[in-house]
């Protein structure tokens, strides 16, 4: 295959497989992450966030299963190959998850929304794009490198990674732990009637959880076998974003990729999706209001991401897969933000009467 489809071109399509996955559980299975945050606070049901447990828990399984039959290494992914910072992972997800209520979707859920047709959503998705690319690589670059500066796992060190710390405390197989933690979270996430009894959403959840393993799968392969020095990734949708709208302006100067395939792959299985249920329709923001917050709340998320090294995607399902320590810090601290944003959209800070 290498020698038909140059590199960057596979891996791109690696990222528009996993992508589509994606994009159809968005709008077929409604998997969403303040969707879920609004439903256990204030719709009194966790079913969208069991869904999302399902979708870690097979991203887990499947992504230790490629590490223990020596088809991915460990190391060589993103979230194990940085050493972690706690008070990134807190501030950046606190960052992230309270500018996500501002704006009414993470990256993800607005290029899903776009993909419906949601205008406002387009908006989001340029705003959070340029903010990640200001704090990554622009003039707020060498400020946040200042203050979470980051720094590559060396050789023989252990990989941050929970699996990889327990299996050097009792000499076990890391990826024998992962695969038992993976399975664990499965069994929680489907102790629930409520789940049970609505099996497509286990089986888009589970398409999630397939979506992030084809990018591990998909990208070390093409790592071990080809010729470029390509990372070994798989989904997220902050960084992404500012690279896919690089990529649309310089894309002759700028070879593809596999975050560039995956935005694509996601807006076009939300496409799909939405005209399978009937649901595209034009929408614009007349509310400039509200335009205002969704604005503000998408620069937000922009540079949340950036400093916790990933959005509800990047850290509450790919980290999750390698069980990197970032990972839980991060989900939680996205939680903390988006409960606190919506109590200040929904309720406000008035006391009770």
């Amino acid at each position: 295959m290498l020698d038909m489809m140059p590199e960057h071109i596979l891996v791109a399509c690696v990222g528009v497989f996993g992508g589509i996955l994606l994009g159809l559980a968005a709008r077929l299975g409604r998997f969403c992450t303040l969707g879920a945050i609004e439903d256990v606070l204030y719709g009194g049901s966790d079913l969208r966030l069991r869904m999302w447990g399902i979708a870690i828990g097979v991203a887990m399984t499947g992504s230790f299963g490629l590490m223990a039959s020596g088809f991915l290494q460990g190391a060589d992914t993103f979230y194990l190959s940085i050493r972690w910072l706690p008070w990134a992972s807190v501030i950046g997800g606190l960052m992230f998850g309270y500018g996500m209520a501002l704006a009414g979707n993470c990256g993800f859920g607005a290029i899903a929304r776009l993909g419906g047709g949601d205008l406002r959503s387009f908006v989001i998705v340029l705003v959070m794009g340029v903010s990640t690319y200001v704090v990554l690589n622009g003039p707020i670059a060498p400020l946040r490198e200042m203050v979470f500066p980051q720094s590559t796992v060396v050789p023989g060190e252990t990989p941050p990674g929970i699996a990889h710390l327990l299996g050097s405390w009792i000499q076990v197989s890391p990826h024998l732990i992962g695969i038992g933690i993976g399975l664990a979270v499965l069994a929680v996430s489907l102790s629930s009637r409520a789940l049970l009894d609505s099996p497509s959403s286990i089986v888009w959840a589970s398409v999630v959880g397939l979506a992030v393993i084809s990018g591990w799968a998909g990208t070390a392969w093409v790592a071990a076998n080809g010729f470029e020095a390509l990372p070994v990734v798989s989904h997220s949708f902050a960084a992404p974003l500012g690279e896919s709208i690089l990529w649309w302006m310089i894309g002759s100067a700028q070879p593809i990729s596999f975050a560039v395939g995956s935005v694509a792959g996601v807006w076009f299985g939300a496409f799909i999706g939405s005209l399978i249920k009937g649901h595209f329709r034009w929408e614009a923001c007349e509310d400039p209001r509200e335009l205002r917050r969704q604005i503000f709340g998408a620069a937000l998320m922009g540079a949340g991401a950036v400093i916790a090294l990933g959005c509800t995607v990047g850290q509450g399902i790919s980290a999750f897969s390698v069980l990197s320590f970032s990972a839980p810090v991060t989900f939680l601290s996205i939680f903390l933000g988006a409960a606190f944003g919506l109590r200040q959209l929904i309720v406000g800070f008035r006391p009770a009467e």
